[in-house]
Formats: C-alpha cells, structure tokens, sequence
C-alpha cells in the first residue's frame, strides 16, 4: 500500500474481530516501531505486547472501562525508558519518540490489514502494575491492535488553510 493510502485509510477502530492477529502481520507493526527514528536514535523506549485476556480485562479497568481495550486480541503498551532528555527547544524527547514509533505502527497496521486505537486515558500506576512495569518508566500510550470488526467512524479534519500558515505564524 502506497503511504498516503495508509494515512488516509487509518481510523481508530474500537471494534475487533474475535480472532487471534497473525504473528507474521503483528511482527511488521513491531518492526515498524524498531525502524521509527528516535532522539539521537538512542531508541528509550520498550514496547509490551499484551495478548492475554485477563491482561487485557485488567488494562480495560486500568484505561476507565473503555471495551476495546479488553477485546482488542492485542494491546501494545509504549513505554518510555528515559524521561529526562530535554530537546534543545525545552521539548521532552520521550512523548515525541513514543508518538512517532506509535504512529508507525498504527500505518504500518492499515498496511496488513489490522485496525488500531491510541489510548491515552488510562492509570499509569495500574497498568505500571498490571504489566510490571518499574516506577522509573512512564507508560505513554497504548495502542489496540487487531482485525476490525467494524469500519470507524469517518475522520473529520479541518481545512489545511485553517491548520497552515507560511514563513510566519497566523492566527
């Protein structure tokens, strides 16, 4: 699939089949991660793919009920192992490392056929406990993965020229 084929065929999907991903199709989302550019390509991060189901009833609770958290057959936990490096713009490298690796793996999904849906409203001590994650990691995003069982909804997004300026920033 052409890349902005996949850009604009990615939706959160919040409904998936009740079948396992095949392991071939979830090795090219993780390797999608691996090959994300990072900060000084120093790659602080780790990924925890959650496939047991009473793992994944458990992160639903953590995430504040949110079903498809629970059915996904997958959750990808992205898990940050460095919070201190600062970007010379006072920027932490940590969210925008995970984002970017997170958002390979949400094209590289369209690409085999998976839906995915960033999760971002969840406890960070539950699922540091779930998952056994140290305190000294930060949880920044999960991220379902599995075959849709459903379409999404359709993406609204504003107008290029209300989200664009050029050469100076306009209101």
């Amino acid at each position: 699939m052409e890349v902005h084929q996949a850009i604009q065929k990615r939706k959160s999907i919040r409904s998936y089949r009740d079948e396992p991903i095949p392991e071939n199709k979830l090795q090219k989302v993780l390797e999608a991660a691996r090959l994300a550019p990072s900060a000084s390509n120093l790659q602080q991060w780790k990924f925890v793919v959650v496939r047991d189901a009473e793992k994944r009833r458990q992160l639903s609770i953590a995430a504040q009920g949110q079903p498809q958290v629970a059915k996904a057959p997958a959750v990808i936990a992205g898990v940050a192992t460095n919070t201190q490096r600062i970007m010379l713009c006072g920027v932490p490298t940590y969210p925008v490392d995970l984002a970017i690796a997170l958002d390979h793996m949400t094209l590289a999904a369209v690409n085999e056929g998976l839906g995915s849906c960033w999760i971002g409203h969840f406890s960070q001590e539950q699922v540091r406990e779930i998952l056994g994650i140290p305190d000294k990691y930060t949880v920044v995003c999960l991220l379902t993965l599995g075959i849709p069982a459903e379409e999404g909804g359709p993406k609204l997004r504003k107008p290029l020229n209300e989200i664009i300026s050029y050469e100076s920033f306009s209101e």
